[in-house]
């Protein structure tokens, strides 16, 4: 959607925003994927599955939270 279409008082999201949001969402799926890791206890396959799956998350979120300090950094330079 464009500005003018939404008027001079549009919100604008940024690079920050998304990352910060990005990186939220991760973090909540690694708590997820851990709770339904204890939680299933009839299926040792599915169980393994949310603790990979926990895991890979944790990295993309550490990932997330490496680019959101450099963002925030840069745009503390600014």
């Amino acid at each position: 959607m464009n500005r003018e279409r939404l008027g001079g008082d549009a919100i604008k999201i940024n690079t920050r925003d998304r990352l910060l949001r990005a990186w939220e969402n991760s973090m909540e799926l690694v708590l997820d994927y851990q709770d339904y890791k204890q939680e299933i206890k009839d299926n040792e396959k599915v169980s393994k599955v949310f603790a990979e799956f926990a895991e890979d998350e944790a990295m993309h979120a550490t990932r997330f939270r490496e680019l959101l300090h450099e963002c925030q950094n840069n745009y503390l330079k600014q």
